[in-house]
């Protein structure tokens, strides 16, 4: 790879995407990393074998910057750069919440941003990471973000007008699957189940029916019928999830968390 591209402020989500980009084939010469501490920027210049610099070094001699700071850091983060950072600078950032036009009112003017909004599966490369292109980001700036954060996963482009729909049921959508997983687990242990037992079996369900959702082609309906019986144990579950009005509890809560990614964005969430 002829680019240069730094990562900045790189913890669990940057050092994922920097070891699945040396994977992927960019060599350690072609990266650069930043960390708010020097021990952890030791480490992973030891680990990978790349540069650890700081924010304005990495801005001034790479190509592209993506951006992994949490989101409430972002500004401090964009002030320290805006003097290094010239308008040919591709500037990522993986923030959740904050649109591209945050970045650009603060960079130099015409500088190309694409918004990236992956989640954690990034960690074991079956990451969704949601691209969208600011102003001035152009057909080769997303084909680069989708080549580099394809290295830990699938991507998806979506007009910036949906990446608060796009973090509220991908970026989130991890820990809503956790905490289902959590569920059926504790329900395991009351029907006499030891805890291990009960987690290996739900673990093993849920990575059974994602593979058949992503490979049969059928639509989720079509396999949901396909586990239920008439009179079977499988339709007497879902007759109580729909009592219980699991269907309207998942969608209320995708539209809370959609919502407060939309506070996010303007400035009035904390």
């Amino acid at each position: 790879m002829t680019q240069k591209v730094a990562v900045l402020g790189t913890g669990k989500i940057g050092e994922a995407l920097l070891s699945g980009m040396i994977r992927g084939g960019w060599a350690p010469s072609d990266l650069l990393v930043t960390a708010r501490r020097p021990e952890r920027a030791e480490q992973l210049r030891t680990r990978y074998g790349v540069e650890a610099v700081s924010n304005a070094e990495a801005a001034k001699a790479a190509d592209t910057l993506i951006l992994t700071v949490k989101p409430q850091d972002m500004g401090t983060l964009l002030t320290e750069l805006a003097p290094h950072v010239p308008a040919d600078r591709l500037v990522i950032s993986g923030a959740a919440g904050i649109p591209t036009a945050f970045f650009e009112e603060r960079l130099t003017a015409g500088t190309p941003v694409v918004r990236v909004m992956t989640n954690t599966p990034a960690l074991v490369d079956e990451a969704m990471s949601v691209i969208s292109a600011g102003t001035h980001a152009t057909a080769a700036h997303l084909t680069l973000a989708e080549e580099i954060f394809s290295t830990v996963g699938k991507t998806l482009r979506v007009p910036e007008s949906q990446q608060d729909a796009a973090t509220a049921l991908s970026g989130s959508g991890p820990a809503y699957f956790y905490f289902l997983v959590e569920a059926m687990t504790d329900a395991g242990i009351l029907l006499g189940l030891p805890r291990d037992k009960a987690h290996d079996l739900i673990v093993q369900a849920a990575i059974g029916a994602a593979v058949m959702l992503r490979d049969s082609g059928e639509h989720p309906v079509k396999l949901r019928e396909n586990v239920t019986s008439p009179a079977g144990t499988t339709i007497n579950a879902i007759r109580e999830l729909e009592n219980h009005g699991v269907r309207a509890a998942l969608i209320a809560a995708l539209e809370a968390a959609r919502d407060r990614s939309r506070e996010l964005a303007t400035g009035t969430g904390n």
